[in-house]
């Protein structure tokens, strides 16, 4: 499958700091986060496996991304991984597992990206990073702006079962996911 958005050559890859290691088997909080879909969505609710990828922050067309941005390991590709959960959405419903984006970018920019890009699924927002505050998930500073480091997690009835991190690379991520959630 070609991305619509395919990511430039030569991009530093992110490297396992550890940051994640904590978070198998932690509970995610009763926390309600703005979606997309027009309601708020607490993950700690959502029954069977669920799929959260999170990540920094997406683009728009015509608006430059931050100074630097491609020199930061893993901070690029934040499209092509939505596309690409796009584009495998229905494998993912079909392996019983529901979706989520998730970034700290408030939900009418996220509405505008998940409407030009046709996502199936709802984005989540966390602008004021609760979920990163209480599982002490790893962040980082672009432009002057915090952003969540990319990462997904598979929850198990509220539960975080598997992490990856770092995710590298975005846009054939999805497919890695998939892959894990089929056993194939």
């Amino acid at each position: 499958m070609t991305s619509d958005y395919p990511l430039p050559e030569g991009l530093p890859a992110p490297v396992d700091d550890g940051a994640a290691d904590h978070l198998i088997g932690l509970a995610v909080p009763d926390l309600a986060f703005s979606s997309t879909g027009g309601d708020a969505v607490s993950l700690a609710t959502v029954p069977g496996r669920t799929i959260v990828y999170l990540y920094p922050k997406t683009g728009r067309p015509g608006v430059d991304l931050p100074d630097g941005w491609d020199a930061i390991p893993g901070a690029r590709g934040c499209t092509p991984e939505s596309c690409g959960f796009r584009d495998h959405y229905q494998d993912i419903v079909s392996a019983r597992a529901s979706v989520f984006g998730f970034s700290s970018q408030d939900t009418s920019y996220q509405s505008e990206m998940a409407e030009r890009l046709g996502l199936p699924f709802p984005v989540l927002s966390d602008p004021e990073f609760l979920l990163a505050g209480t599982l002490n998930l790893p962040t980082f500073e672009a432009a002057g702006e915090r952003l969540y480091t990319r990462l997904t997690m598979a929850l198990w009835n509220g539960s975080i079962e598997h992490v990856w991190y770092p995710v590298f690379p975005t846009d054939t991520h999805a497919q890695v996911v998939v892959h894990w959630l089929t056993g194939r």
